[in-house]
């Protein structure tokens, strides 16, 4: 089966983009209409691979694959169009500089100008260099070294006439400076989506259980449920509880408290992992169940035999893994986008592909780790037979790793302070101070 994920983080562009056109900052009510879009094109995603997985997949085995090729290739040409016709509507933010370039800049600059002292608070705001249309006069006290990145030791040799730096490599403007730290200051956050993507990345193992277990609806049923299939029951509970959270939970929770009822976006996120290592407790439940029932019934040395138990028991840990999905990697997407500048919206909206890609290298490192450390007698935890090895071993180190990696963002969450929404709301509310304003100018 294709990892439901791999299929996301293909679309980092348009999700930045669709992104774009909804962010508006005058409207009070932005951060729920952003939270709402990610959630939709998470599960408007989830029915395009439920369609191809049924509909399309059903067309290539019994019309040929000419026509179950041909028919995504007139849907993208008709997606293509509407593109196209639509292109005048569209927000376009045009990108005037490469902002990796912008960053290495920043880190070049703070390491040549290391030696300059930093300008007091009182006289901060003529020391820094920013661009005339900037309203962020100095940067943020955190991460103070990058300050060094653009301040300004002589303005008539580091300044041209045009009012642009004559060596950006030496000099950066306050937004540059800002822009490394807010990439800096997510990495912890960002880090730690990758166990839940590693537990996710386990269904070449479920595949091998719901294989030699009862895949069948009931017991008078002849019909048996693929095993690769399985794995939509991950996309069906990712669907359900963004339809539910956004037309059902939030409503009547606001209707009850009579104001607009929103879950942070950092209580989303750990609540999510948390589920992930739920998942993890329960396949590795199920898992011992099933092996012990196996040797039970004498099939021990025997892979390919159907042992007699319901597959349907798998059902849990498959929803628990959308569900943590849902509400940990729709999170990580909302967060990324809201704390970075909108000139880094396209990396905002790549991360959590990243920390997908780097959790399969991880998986494999994991993996080979536990089978070699577990071997014992020619044989480890980690076997072709199923029957005979430990996969309920494996995934309870799974379980363990992501118990600690709840706890790891809870501290991650913790010196991460408040998110972007957070500080809006202070300033809303009435809520002052310095480091208040120049974030929210930032963003």
């Amino acid at each position: 089966m294709i990892d439901f994920q791999l299929h996301q983080s293909k679309r980092p562009c348009s999700l930045a983009f669709g992104a774009d056109q909804l962010d508006n900052k005058e409207n009070p009510k932005n951060e729920r209409v952003l939270e709402s879009f990610f959630g939709w094109y998470y599960a408007s995603s989830s029915v395009a691979v439920l369609i191809a997985f049924t509909v399309i997949v059903y067309i290539q085995d019994h019309l040929g694959w000419r026509i179950g090729f041909g028919v995504p290739a007139i849907l993208m040409l008709l997606a293509g169009i509407l593109f196209v016709l639509a292109s005048p509507l569209y927000v376009k933010r045009n990108a005037t500089k490469s902002l990796f370039t912008g960053l290495a800049q920043v880190a070049v600059a703070a390491y040549v100008n290391r030696k300059l002292m930093l300008p007091g608070q009182n006289d901060s705001y003529g020391c820094y260099y920013h661009l005339n249309d900037s309203e962020l006069k100095a940067p943020s006290d955190k991460l103070r070294f990058l300050n060094k990145a653009c301040v300004t030791s002589n303005q008539e040799e580091d300044i041209g006439a045009d009012g642009l730096a004559l060596n950006p490599w030496r000099l950066c403007t306050t937004d540059q400076v800002e822009e490394l730290k807010a990439l800096v200051k997510v990495i912890p956050v960002w880090s730690t989506g990758i166990m839940m993507s590693i537990n996710v990345s386990q269904n070449s193992f479920q595949l091998l259980q719901a294989n030699s277990m009862d895949r069948r609806l009931s017991d008078h049923s002849t019909f048996k449920i693929p095993p690769g299939s399985f794995g939509m029951f991950t996309i069906i509970a990712l669907i359900a509880w963004v339809v539910l959270y956004d037309r059902a939970i939030l409503p009547l929770a606001s209707k009850i408290r009579g104001k607009p009822v929103r879950i942070n976006v950092k209580i989303r996120m750990g609540l999510g992992l948390f589920i992930s290592f739920l998942a993890m407790a329960v396949s590795a439940t199920v898992e011992h169940y099933r092996r012990r029932t196996a040797i039970s019934q004498g099939l021990a040395n025997n892979a390919t035999a159907t042992v007699n138990i319901s597959a349907m028991w798998l059902v849990p840990q498959y929803v628990l893994h959308g569900l943590a999905e849902a509400l940990t990697g729709i999170g990580q997407t909302e967060f990324f986008y809201t704390e970075f500048p909108k000139s880094m919206s396209s990396i905002a909206a790549a991360l959590f592909g990243l920390g997908m890609a780097v959790a399969n290298i991880l998986a494999s490192v994991i993996l080979n780790v536990v089978k070699n450390s577990s071997k014992k007698g020619g044989e480890s935890w980690i076997e072709d037979n199923i029957n005979k090895g430990h996969y309920d071993y494996y995934y309870w180190v799974l379980a363990i790793l992501s118990f600690v990696n709840v706890i790891y963002y809870i501290v991650c969450s913790w010196s991460y302070g408040p998110t972007m929404d957070q500080l809006r709301n202070d300033k809303a509310n009435g809520v002052r101070g310095e480091e208040h304003e120049e974030a929210v100018k930032l963003n």
